[in-house]
């Protein structure tokens, strides 16, 4: 059996488990050690089954904790060796280990798949992770659904998506234009209706769970997205993330 979790998703911050018997991973690692710690512990997620942290990419909401994690729990750090050399000296992990995009790694019994996306860092990276047959992907700060994530989400079931932000408030709220150009463009994020979109035309019919992931604070709220998506729990289940606490653990039957 697997078992998944968002520990934490928004802006402000973003780690997701994923978790067998014997194993476990860690999609980013975007909040302190302190609060990844404690809101595994909540869920009652053992820490120490953590093999490794995978790093999407530098920006901190997804990096932040990874240094202190991995010399706490001696787990090895999987990031590009761009994304390394792009993040802050302080945030970057003491004994990396380099992977390459479009590549197969080994982690136990898991299989993590790691692949380009669009997202304005200089080799952001999505993940799709197998075990026993089943696929489950954590694709966050998309632009845009290119060939790669299309390709990967039809492979899963369960699914981490970002649904970021509702176009209606981003353009009629108070950020700066050129800053609500940014999200909206092909290198920023995935609106509510994108995802729909995407959701729509490429879930495969074993998909079980998606959950909206990597909310805007400003410029969405968890009723809108919801909403959105909402028209497609026939085909699957929907589930909200949290910015301030860990989401529900979900169980995934092998």
């Amino acid at each position: 059996m697997l078992e998944i979790c968002a520990i934490a998703s928004g802006s402000n911050g973003n780690c997701y488990y994923i978790g067998n018997k014997k194993d476990a991973i860690l999609v980013d690692a975007g909040i302190s050690c302190k609060q990844i710690l404690l809101r595994m512990k909540e869920k009652e997620l053992d820490s120490a089954k953590l093999k490794a942290v995978f790093i999407s990419h530098e920006h901190s909401d997804h990096l932040r904790g990874a240094r202190v994690l991995a010399k706490r729990l001696h787990v090895p750090v999987y990031i590009t060796a761009k994304t390394y050399n792009a993040a802050y000296k302080n945030l970057r992990p003491d004994y990396p280990r380099f992977f390459e995009p479009a590549s197969e790694i080994n982690i136990g019994e898991f299989a993590v798949y790691p692949f380009l996306k669009n997202h304005d860092a200089v080799e952001p990276c999505s993940f799709r992770i197998e075990y026993a047959g089943k696929n489950i992907g954590v694709f966050t700060d998309i632009g845009e659904a290119c060939e790669n994530v299309q390709f990967h989400l039809e492979k899963c079931d369960a699914l981490f998506l970002e649904t970021n932000y509702d176009e209606k408030m981003l353009w009629e709220g108070r950020y700066p234009y050129i800053l609500k150009r940014r999200i909206a463009s092909a290198y920023g994020h995935l609106s509510n209706n994108q995802a729909f979109q995407l959701l729509d035309n490429h879930a495969g019919d074993h998909l079980e769970c998606v959950f909206l992931s990597h909310l805007s604070k400003e410029n969405n709220s968890p009723e809108i997205a919801f909403k959105e998506i909402q028209a497609l729990e026939t085909r699957f289940k929907v589930k909200l993330t949290s910015r301030y606490e860990a989401g529900e653990v979900i169980q995934i039957k092998i």
